[in-house]
């Protein structure tokens, strides 16, 4: 992991000295000019090795402190300057925020403060560098595509784009909100069909009748109201792939019509008495426990067979947490135009909020609930406040209280190296801290 680079500008000796105690003794690597010229040389120079953040005196005799943030911000605009100014120069500080400063801390200074200034603004870099990570990645994606970081994920959609190359008919399992329409769709544009239609239904919205008619078409005149000739939706999705999503909805009587048509490969439309041969994949998809169902006798076991060639589960969003950073900004660029916002970015505090939930509605409701972020944000970066109440209360205890800093971050801690596998560098970087500060946190709340 690369080590967290500070650059100080003092012409003040002292100042210069104390400043870079405190910085080194936080772990940081610290270089130091008493000169704003020479820290505009090393800034040029610094290249692919630039710094996390410049502290740099406001008054100095030549180059004074703005001109070192004018240069800093327009050749690295993701790296934080710090202003350090008298009281005097109170009001310079406050222009140079308006600027593009991210804070100031005033001389004489108290070394907690300084430490806590450095803190928030290191967090803001890393979370402005993990947003550009995330853009760029999200850059390259067009057409249909399963949007994860996740590994497991990964092993499913491998296995996706295998199974798309034959015909075999694909069950889809999982809870609802997890995307298995989506898959469905990858699915088809990774197979030989992807040309030919790709068309869907929900089979637990419509009664018998109705999805018969859907399913099949029918023949002008062949009941009350059909006044022209209809094609259902298998023969419409002719050489492309037919979507029957909650197929565990259907009526007993539907459910030996499907499996005639999946035997046969034909089908009867209604009031016809010649079937007409059909060239259709089928996927299925159901929220439900299909075996469970099968042993009850309400779903037949010999459709289930039929339709089971191959199994695809989709986990739940809370077994992939690490999907949703990338799964909340691909939101906040799909609702930005939406909303007429110009959302960027989510605060820290908001993310931790954000990858703790339990996501009962998985996919689905994160993507709402960052459109309605997007709608409430008042700037451009979603905060807690942008949240609804059941998404940010995580750490609250049985009684309702809420437990102290302290305790939310050894919980948050806690919690991103289970997920990293006790790997302290992937954690340090998450946290966007370094690894000694890690390992002091480590030792301060006992984490083995």
């Amino acid at each position: 992991m690369k080590k967290i680079r500070i650059l100080i500008v003092d012409d003040e000796k002292i100042a210069l000295r104390n400043l870079e105690h405190i910085m080194k003794k936080e772990g940081y690597g610290v270089v130091t000019t008493q000169s704003g010229s020479q820290a505009i040389k090393m800034i040029e120079r610094s290249g692919e090795d630039e710094f996390d953040v410049v502290l740099t005196d406001l008054k100095m005799p030549g180059v004074d402190g703005m001109e070192v943030l004018a240069q800093s911000r327009r050749l690295y605009p993701e790296t934080e300057v710090i202003m350090v100014t008298g009281y005097a120069t109170m009001d310079s500080a406050i222009e140079a925020v308006k600027a593009g400063a991210y804070h100031y801390v005033s001389k004489p200074f108290e070394l907690d403060e300084v430490r806590r200034v450095v803190k928030k603004a290191l967090e803001k870099r890393a979370l402005q560098l993990e947003n550009r990570r995330l853009k760029e990645k999200l850059a390259g994606i067009n057409g249909v595509n399963i949007i994860t970081e996740d590994t497991d994920m990964r092993k499913i959609l491998s296995l996706a784009k295998q199974i798309a190359q034959s015909d075999i008919s694909i069950l889809i399992t999982g809870e609802s909100g997890t995307g298995k329409e989506l898959m469905a769709r990858f699915i088809h544009e990774n197979s030989p069909r992807a040309k030919s239609p790709f068309m869907g239904i929900n089979c637990g919205v419509f009664t018998e009748e109705l999805l018969a008619n859907e399913l099949f078409g029918h023949e002008k005149g062949s009941f009350t109201g059909a006044d022209q000739k209809k094609k259902g939706l298998i023969e419409s999705a002719a050489g492309g792939t037919l979507f029957l999503d909650e197929i565990t909805e259907m009526s007993p009587g539907m459910q030996v019509k499907l499996l005639r048509t999946l035997q046969e490969r034909e089908i009867m439309p209604i009031g016809s008495t010649e079937p007409v041969k059909i060239d259709t994949r089928f996927v299925a998809a159901t929220n439900r426990d299909v075996i469970k169902m099968v042993s009850e006798g309400r779903f037949r076991q010999d459709l289930y067979f039929r339709i089971n060639v191959m199994n695809i589960y989709l986990p739940p969003l809370a077994k992939r947490r690490q999907d949703i950073p990338l799964l909340t900004h691909y939101f906040i660029n799909k609702y930005n135009s939406r909303s007429n916002k110009t959302v960027k970015s989510v605060s820290p505090e908001a993310m931790r909020q954000l990858m703790v939930y339990d996501y009962p509605g998985n996919v689905r409701e994160l993507e709402n609930i960052i459109e309605r972020a997007i709608v409430l944000a008042r700037s451009e970066t979603i905060e807690v406040e942008n949240l609804p109440e059941m998404a940010v209360h995580t750490f609250r205890s049985n009684k309702g209280s809420m437990p102290s800093l302290d305790e939310q971050e050894r919980t948050y801690i806690e919690w991103i190296l289970d997920q990293t596998d006790g790997n302290k560098t992937k954690a340090a970087e998450i946290l966007g801290i370094d690894r000694v500060s890690l390992w002091r946190k480590l030792k301060k709340y006992t984490i083995s």
